[in-house]
């Protein structure tokens, strides 16, 4: 996956400094040490967004396993809210109907 992303990092730069050329309307290989330094540039332009792809990958599974964490969390905390609450609310209920007589 490196060498690929390298080679079209590279085949980009190279393309950028050809058509930039021929926008200008210049000889194509006019000052041949900028091909090379576009070939260079899109090199590391395409094994740095390999690399970012992969932190922002693993980033996102570490969003979402805090996500589901966190939902299990609430979910399993109001259940138990919930299974407290209801006695209680039932007790209440008993007295305001008392409290209505």
């Amino acid at each position: 996956m490196p060498l690929s992303a390298t080679v079209v990092g590279a085949m980009l730069g190279l393309s950028v400094q050809l058509h930039s050329n021929a926008l200008r309307k210049l000889p194509l290989m006019r000052h041949p040490w900028e091909h090379v330094l576009a070939l260079g540039l899109g090199a590391v332009f395409g094994n740095q967004l390999v690399k970012w792809e992969a932190k922002v990958e693993e980033d996102l599974d570490k969003l979402l396993q805090k996500a589901k964490e966190a939902n299990e969390r609430r979910y399993i905390e109001y259940r138990v809210i919930d299974s407290e609450a209801r006695p209680k609310i039932e007790e209440l209920r008993v007295i305001e109907k008392k409290l209505r007589i």
